[in-house]
């Protein structure tokens, strides 16, 4: 196996495969889903190289080395070029782009805002976001974009509990701002391969720089309103507002909180909603389990409204949610930059190369999953995963960057499940298999159109 500049062998790495693609090939495949970029060896195989055009990458697809790679090598890995020329302008250095120290201290500001104590507060807000989309979905009749009215009903729930109900805000700006600044990311993705410089045009770009400007401008104004308006509300706004660097005592600026609030309002509705999205086209592609939680929500209730009690004893609903996070993960790929050279089954792996989690390919691998395209909830059920590694499945990451928001997101939805389909069935507009495309998160190429029928 020839030694590549990035990348030198100790010696002949078991489970490590070169995939060979030709350079035209994968440039196509990032302008028309960068999720086809992925050397299809992903899906079968532990460990798979790739050098296309100026960049080295390793795929890492063992959860073992998964495990490695996000935890021991934790340190010698960083967020990279890519993460921060897409993301970046947007968002800043907040929580999900930051790395070292600034990373960390970001996190510990914020980590108070996710005990579980104080997100059982939530629920009740969550179960009014969900009650409201039921009724507006009741006089509705017209064909529903189930991911827009899973963005809208997941962005009233972060307004509400991290931002103590920010009336100022337009959901439909926001939402539509989000997806102009993250439809032209396929281009960035080539223009990253390749390493051109930043003042290139590609289509798109302007927009993406005013839905910058838009949601900057939005959140900054909230930001010097709440300095200007005490008293403190205790939400995740304040504690942005009240931390300080434990290293330096030095506060956030206006700059920074924004960073922060965008990271959550972005990143933190719309990952929760897409995994909805995808939650109830499969439920209305498999009825059988759809009856299943009907009938487990029923028992819980008894039948009258959802309270904030009944979340947790509703295991099967969470493990539909589960599952469609396994087959449409929202973060698909987790992507590092090695900082520090260091050596990762058998491979030495040098400054600069790329580090890929495939996290669509990890939970659908045919090494670590039975009929791995099947739509299974019992996967996540009673004793069903014990032999499972946990490394296996990513829905949030993994390794000290994990998702601080992952059981927010997981009550959030339960609660949003529970309330929408005891009401309301859905069925598909279409009968045409909808695509998953990679827009940083893994979208619906087309809009996942059903319409909503009350339940008799």
């Amino acid at each position: 196996m020839a030694i590549l500049d990035a990348l030198e062998m100790t010696a002949e790495p078991s489970g490590l495969v070169t995939s060979r693609r030709p350079t035209l090939s994968v440039i196509a495949s990032l302008l028309r889903n960068p999720l086809q970029a992925m050397p299809p060896e992903v899906y079968r195989e532990t460990l798979v190289l790739a050098k296309t055009g100026r960049r080295t990458s390793l795929y890492v697809c063992d959860p073992a080395l998964i495990q490695e790679a996000l935890t021991k090598q934790a340190t010698n890995l960083g967020k990279g070029d890519l993460i921060r020329k897409v993301l970046g302008p947007a968002i800043g250095e907040g929580l999900l782009t930051a790395d070292g120290a600034h990373w960390r201290w970001q996190r510990q500001a914020v980590a108070t805002g996710f005990q579980h104590e104080r997100l059982l507060g939530f629920l009740p807000a969550m179960i009014a976001a969900a009650e409201a989309t039921r009724e507006r979905w009741r006089v509705g009749g017209a064909a529903l974009d189930i991911g827009h009215e899973m963005m809208r009903t997941t962005f009233d729930i972060i307004v509400e509990t991290m931002m103590s109900g920010s009336q100022a805000l337009d959901v439909a700006k926001v939402e539509q701002a989000i997806s102009d600044y993250l439809e032209p990311t396929n281009f960035m993705f080539v223009y990253n391969l390749f390493r051109a410089p930043d003042w290139l045009p590609y289509p798109g770009r302007g927009k993406a720089r005013a839905s910058t400007r838009y949601l900057r401008e939005s959140l900054g104004g909230l930001v010097r309103q709440r300095r200007a308006e005490p008293p403190e509300r205790g939400d995740l706004l304040d504690m942005l507002l009240a931390s300080a660097d434990p290293e330096t005592g030095r506060a956030m600026s206006d700059g920074e909180v924004v960073d922060n609030l965008l990271t959550f309002v972005t990143a933190g509705h719309e990952t929760t909603a897409l995994g909805l999205a995808w939650t109830l086209h499969l439920l209305a592609q498999h009825r059988d389990w759809e009856a299943k939680v009907l009938a487990e929500i029923a028992v819980v209730t008894g039948g009258g409204p959802l309270l904030p009690v009944h979340i947790a004893a509703l295991p099967l609903t969470k493990a539909v949610f589960q599952e469609a996070m396994r087959l449409y993960p929202p973060a698909p790929v987790i992507t590092r930059q090695v900082e520090a050279p260091f050596t990762l089954g058998g491979v030495s792996l040098k400054e600069g190369m790329v580090l890929y989690v495939p996290i669509q390919a990890v939970h659908r691998h045919e090494r670590l999953w039975d009929r791995p395209d099947m739509f299974d909830p019992a996967r996540f059920l009673g004793d069903a995963g014990r032999g499972r590694h946990r490394y296996a499945y990513l829905p949030f990451g993994a390794g000290p960057r994990i998702c601080i928001g992952s059981a927010f997101a997981t009550m959030e939805a339960v609660a949003i499940l529970a309330v929408l389909l005891p009401a309301l069935r859905l069925d598909p507009v279409s009968g045409k298999a909808p695509e998953p495309t990679l827009k940083i998160t893994l979208r619906p190429k087309h809009p996942l159109r059903m319409t909503a029928k009350a339940r008799a």
